[in-house]
């Protein structure tokens, strides 16, 4: 293992997010990895329950909680391309950096925090793990370039320059919006179940009060959960500015059947009478 870094310093911090979950030792063998390399830089987990190989859920997530964080180097690994010739990459943002494959999980994040200044690929071994496994570059890989640049070294050593306009990009989200409605993709699902849309708080076309159906199930426009009865669907602006759809206390995502990458219709209830709540 290459040797912890000295250099001029750095954020001290990596933000960690992953769809490796907490039933197995990976997210254990990152943190020792950057511990090894890098014993006072800390590691701040944002999530490692990313649905297995949701790239778009990985980037919402990160993207959404980043510019909370303190500067830090944001180490994301949700990748289903690793070990093929997809390659990694360090994004170098406004306001810090991001590690991780380059298959789009990483650009919104960087967009986020101040949008994209350069790119690097990791093309140089000499920062990697001595050996480098085809099934675990979070560990082999980003986290030891994530504990170097957080400690101090600089992105430019750690590969070769890269254009940003070839980083890749994940397509748009569906969004659709009309006179009658909108018909969105489902970015996110929290553990509460709500579903959250590609859709922002302007696309809303709607007060709260009224009555709208999602996917033909009755539902009202709210600025929170218990605007509506308990077991009923909600529809409105979540944490984040993003139209969401909710069930109070309650699950959303179980209620209409959908997940990530599923889209859902709001449209106006042809009655409109609210739901009793």
């Amino acid at each position: 293992m290459t040797g912890p870094a000295h250099e001029a310093h750095g954020p001290q911090l990596v933000s960690f997010t992953t769809d490796y979950g907490l039933a197995d030792g990976f997210v254990a063998a990152c943190h020792g990895v950057v511990a090894r390399l890098a014993p006072r830089v800390r590691v701040l987990d944002v999530s490692h329950e990313i649905p297995p190989q949701a790239v778009r859920a990985g980037a919402e997530v990160l993207a959404q909680t980043a510019p909370y964080l303190p500067e830090a180097v944001h180490l994301v690994v949700v990748d289903p391309g690793v070990g093929t010739r997809r390659r990694g990459v360090v994004v170098v943002a406004g306001r810090g950096f991001l590690v991780g494959p380059d298959n789009g999980v990483l650009l919104p994040a960087a967009e986020a925090l101040g949008g994209v200044r350069g790119a690097v690929a990791l093309t140089d071994p000499t920062w990697w793990l001595p050996e480098v496994s085809s099934t675990f570059h979070g560990r082999d890989v980003f986290a030891p370039v994530a504990a170097h640049l957080a400690a101090g070294v600089s992105a430019e050593r750690v590969g070769e320059p890269v254009e940003p306009s070839g980083l890749v990009r994940l397509p748009e989200p569906i969004c659709e919006v009309d006179d009658t409605g909108l018909r969105a993709e489902v970015l996110t699902v929290d553990r509460f179940g709500s579903v959250q849309l590609a859709a922002h708080a302007a696309q809303l076309p709607w007060s709260p009060g009224t009555a709208v159906t999602v996917h033909e199930q009755p539902a009202t426009v709210a600025t929170t959960f218990a605007d509506v009865a308990v077991g009923e669907l909600a529809v409105l602006v979540d944490s984040a500015g993003h139209v969401a759809v909710a069930v109070n206390q309650g699950s959303a995502a179980d209620r209409l059947a959908a997940g990530h990458g599923s889209v859902l219709d709001v449209r106006v209830a042809t009655d409109r009478s609210p739901p009793r709540g």
